[in-house]
C-alpha cells in the first residue's frame, strides 16, 4: 500500500491520531520524527525523502528558499473559510490586529506574484497553518510557598538568584534565546532594539550573559524533548524552566503541582503549519491534501487541545470537545470536573483555570514569534558555544547546595 511520509517534530503528537487518521482515510501513514533543526535541515536538502513536512512558521523561509516546497491552493483545503485570522490576516476577531514582534505567521504566509512570501492574500499559500501556542515558563509551586499567578509575574524570574542550579532553558536557538533575551530584558540587563530581530552586538551580549550564568551554576542544563524537563521537574532537579503545554499537561497528570507563568511582558507565541514536498504530485500529492484536510477537521484539534494547543480551526475542535472541555482550555472557566489529557488520563484537576485565562486573555499577550533572524547563523554558532558551556560533566548535572 501507498503510503504518506510526513517530516515531523514533537509537537505533531502523530502517535495519537495515526490509527485514527488510517482507519478515516484509507492509506497508511509513516512519519519521520527529528528534532526542530534535523528536520528543517532535511526539509531543505532532501525534498524527495517525504511528502508532508509539519513545523512551524519561524522554520519556513529557508526551505522556501531552497524551493524544497510547493505553493498549497487554498480551493483545495475544506475549511480555509472557517480559519481564524491569527494567522491568515495577522488580525483576530477577539482583540483586533495581533502584537508580537519576530515571525509572524501571516507575513510569510501567501505566495506572492514574484514566488517571494508576503502577507498579501492569494490563492496560494506557503505553509497551512494548524496548531498553536504562547509559551512561557514553568514553576513547581510544591518547592516554595509561592501563589505562582500572583508572585511570578515576569520573565525575569528565570534569573532570580532563589532558583539557582534549578533553572533551564530549552535548547533551540529560534526559541530558547528569546527567553533567556526576555528574562535579561525584564531584569534590566540588557536592551535590544528589535527583539524579533537582534544585532550581532545584541546576540553577542545575551550570550555573554548567558555564559555567566551557566559558568556560575545558575543555570542546569537545557533540555531539547519535551519529556526532558518532565522528568527532572519530578526528580527535583528542576523548580523552574522553559516549557511546552504537552510537558506541563504531562506532569499535572503525574500530581506534579505545576504552573505556567503568565508574564506581563508577554507570552512567546508559535503557530505550527504543513508544507507539501515540491517533489509531490499526482496520487500522492491528492493524499497530502486529504491528509491536511483530515487533520482540520476537528478530531485532531480536539485531541491536541487536551494537551494545551490552539487549532486554527476552532469551530470545527469545539463540535468534537466536550462542552466542559471547551470552556477549560478555550474559554478559561474552571473545570467543571477531572478533565483528561489526550490518552484519556485525569490531568486538569476540577476547579483548576488555565493559566493565562481564556483564549481571548492570552492571544493578548504575545511579547515575540518564533523567529529565524537575519543573523541566525551567528545566533546558532553562539547558541552552540552556551549549550557546550551548559552540558553535564561525567553524565551528571550541574547543580549549587
Amino acid at each position: 500500500m501507498e503510503k504518506l511520509r510526513i517530516l515531523c517534530t514533537e509537537i505533531l503528537p502523530w502517535r495519537l491520531l495515526k490509527a485514527q487518521a488510517e482507519q478515516d482515510l484509507g492509506f497508511e501513514l509513516e512519519f519521520l520524527e527529528q528534532d526542530f533543526v534535523g528536520a528543517q535541515r532535511t526539509a531543505a536538502m532532501s525534498p524527495d525523502t517525504y511528502d508532508v513536512y509539519d513545523q512551524c512558521f519561524h522554520n519556513l523561509d529557508i526551505v522556501w528558499h531552497w524551493r524544497a516546497i510547493q505553493p498549497i491552493d487554498v480551493a483545495r483545503i475544506d475549511t480555509w473559510n472557517e480559519m481564524a485570522g491569527l494567522a491568515r490576516t495577522g488580525q483576530s476577531s477577539v482583540h483586533g490586529v495581533v502584537q508580537g514582534a519576530g515571525d509572524r505567521p501571516a507575513s510569510r504566509l501567501y505566495v506572492q506574484s514574484d514566488a517571494s512570501l508576503g502577507e498579501t492574500p492569494t490563492g496560494r499559500i506557503s505553509m497551512l497553518p494548524t496548531v498553536y501556542n504562547f509559551d512561557s515558563f514553568a514553576v513547581n509551586s510544591e518547592v516554595s510557598n509561592l501563589d505562582v499567578d500572583r508572585d511570578i509575574t515576569s520573565w525575569a524570574e528565570l534569573l532570580d538568584d532563589r532558583w539557582a542550579g534549578r533553572v533551564s532553558l530549552v535548547d533551540e536557538p529560534a526559541i530558547g534565546a528569546f527567553d533567556l533575551t526576555m528574562a535579561l530584558i525584564a531584569a534590566g540587563r540588557m536592551q535590544v532594539r528589535d527583539l524579533g530581530n537582534m544585532s550581532i552586538a545584541e546576540i553577542e551580549e545575551m550570550f555573554a550573559h548567558g555564559l555567566e550564568l551557566t559558568r556560575s551554576g545558575h543555570f542546569a542544563p537545557f533540555w531539547r524533548q519535551a519529556m526532558e524537563p518532565v522528568a527532572r521537574f519530578a526528580s527535583g532537579e528542576l523548580a523552574i524552566s522553559s516549557i511546552w503545554s504537552p510537558s506541563v499537561v504531562e506532569m499535572k497528570g503525574r500530581g506534579l503541582k505545576i504552573r505556567q507563568a503568565t508574564p506581563v511582558e508577554g507570552y512567546r507565541a508559535w503557530h505550527g503549519g504543513m508544507c507539501l514536498s515540491a517533489r509531490l504530485a499526482g496520487r500522492k500529492l491528492d493524499m497530502a491534501y486529504a491528509w491536511m484536510n483530515w487533520f482540520l477537521a476537528g478530531w485532531a484539534g480536539a485531541t491536541m487541545a487536551r494537551q494545551g494547543y490552539y487549532m486554527s480551526v476552532p469551530d470545527r475542535v469545539r463540535a468534537v470537545l466536550e462542552p466542559d472541555e471547551w470552556d477549560y482550555w478555550y474559554g478559561g472557566k474552571p473545570a467543571a470536573r477531572d478533565l483528561p489529557d489526550p490518552t484519556g488520563r485525569p490531568a486538569i484537576r476540577a476547579g483548576e483555570i488555565r493559566s493565562g485565562g481564556s483564549y481571548r486573555d492570552r492571544a493578548s499577550r504575545i511579547a515575540v514569534w518564533n523567529t529565524t533572524m537575519d543573523e541566525h547563523n551567528f545566533l546558532v554558532r553562539r547558541w552552540g558555544d552556551l549549550i557546550a558551556a551548559a552540558r553535564p560533566r561525567n553524565g551528571r548535572s550541574r547543580k549549587t547546595g
